[in-house]
């Protein structure tokens, strides 16, 4: 599963380093915030569905931050971008400790999110750039491993950090430390070099060929696989953002667990998530990107529907646990070198960053409608519902497109 590792350069080395500690500190920022819903509502009396817009509006603007990025991207490099987004998000992360009401928090998050969408679309091509093709699909799917990782990190520092400082200065504690990542950029100036066929196609573009231009998505030839792809990742994000958002609040609130145990259940359904990542990357690479898609997204549907339905005592909650998050990321896992490979060169950053964020826009509607359903069906139902009809869409959609495994990637394509 990582013998790949060793039969790549150097640079190829510190590129996957790079984007992995890039995602995984996102995901951390990121995650922080789930975690300390409960708290919120607690604190600030917010309805479920104040809590879900919180997280949409940040999902959104994710998204038109991924656009922009990977528009960046293809105009001033994949490096350059990622090292702006981390600082981006670092520093909102820091100020959404500084908040005092719901609409302050409201407008902090709005603002975070255009760094979260923004590191995903620069670190995502970068890595799929560089990497061997043959290897893509699990260099691109570990670094997107690096989710699990981020998200265990929030849950540690919510269980260390809650179980000695109070509730009400605790989740303040959460969103300062959140300013780490910023760090991370010296070492992407340091180590990190543009790949060589972003170099080569930008050359080519200087020298006089057309510049990439961004409705070239909407052409006869692109139209088709834009618009499934969107949908693809729509259907992966909607129901994993569904999951990520509310599970903490669900274990606490609805299932009634302690501060230590809700950490416990969590790290069960994190460690699944990091296996997931891993083998649904390395399936993509040896049966295809469409039939990974397909068995990990009707496993998904199945384990959601379970979990939120079965009347499960604590171990089989706890062991389930673990299978949805397995599932629900190995969804995610191919996607990244997927994209990558759907991409023409010229405007990969640009393809790349749409269809990604087209579906975390759309998808990331999916946490708030789940808070204001909550309320008429409850929080368990309503996960259950949107997450399942989001895995369902990433059946029917991943059929009308192409297989990529084992592409190679020419320059100015």
């Amino acid at each position: 599963m990582f013998g790949w590792y060793q039969k790549v350069s150097q640079r190829e080395q510190r590129t996957f380093w790079a984007c992995f500690a890039g995602w995984a500190l996102d995901a951390m920022d990121g995650q922080l915030y789930a975690v300390a819903i409960p708290t919120l509502i607690g604190i600030w009396g917010l309805t479920t569905g104040e809590a879900g817009i919180l997280s949409t509006v940040a999902l959104i603007s994710s998204a038109c931050g991924g656009w922009l990025a990977g528009l960046l991207s293809d105009r001033y490099g994949r490096v350059r971008v990622l090292q702006a987004t981390i600082l981006w998000f670092s520093f909102f992360t820091l100020l959404s400790g500084l908040t005092n009401s719901y609409e302050q928090l409201l407008v902090v998050r709005t603002l975070q999110g255009f760094g979260f969408g923004g590191e995903w679309a620069a670190g995502a091509v970068l890595m799929g750039e560089v990497i061997q093709a043959k290897y893509r699909g699990k260099a691109v799917g570990l670094v997107q491993g690096g989710w699990s990782v981020g998200y265990g990190a929030a849950v540690l520092l919510y269980s260390i950090i809650f179980s000695f400082v109070p509730a009400a200065v605790g989740w303040r504690v959460l969103f300062f430390i959140g300013v780490l990542p910023a760090f991370l950029v010296f070492a992407v100036r340091r180590y990190v070099e543009e790949p060589d066929v972003y170099i080569a196609t930008r050359k080519a573009i200087e020298a006089g060929a057309a510049p990439a231009r961004a409705r070239e998505l909407f052409s006869t030839q692109q139209l088709k696989t834009t618009v499934l792809a969107s949908l693809l990742a729509t259907g992966v994000l909607g129901g994993n953002y569904t999951i990520l958002t509310w599970l903490p609040t669900y274990l606490k609130l609805t299932r009634g667990l302690s501060v230590s145990n809700t950490g416990i259940y969590l790290f069960i359904n994190i460690c699944g998530s990091f296996l997931g990542y891993m083998v649904s990357s390395n399936l993509s690479d040896k049966f295809g990107r469409r039939p990974t898609f397909v068995v990990f997204a009707m496993l998904s549907t199945i384990t959601v529907l379970a979990y939120m339905y079965l009347p499960l005592e604590s171990f089989s909650l706890m062991a389930l646990g673990a299978v949805l998050g397995f599932s629900q990321s190995g969804c995610l896992g191919g996607m990244g070198a997927f994209f990558t490979e759907l991409s023409p060169s010229r405007i990969r950053g640009t393809a790349q960053g749409f269809k990604y964020n087209v579906g975390r826009g759309i998808g990331g509607l999916c946490p708030a409608l789940a808070g204001l359903l909550s309320t008429q069906l409850g929080l368990g139902e309503a996960i259950a519902i949107l997450a399942a009809g989001a895995y369902a869409m990433v059946v029917i959609v991943t059929v009308g497109l192409p297989e990529t495994r084992g592409k190679e990637l020419q320059v100015y394509s």
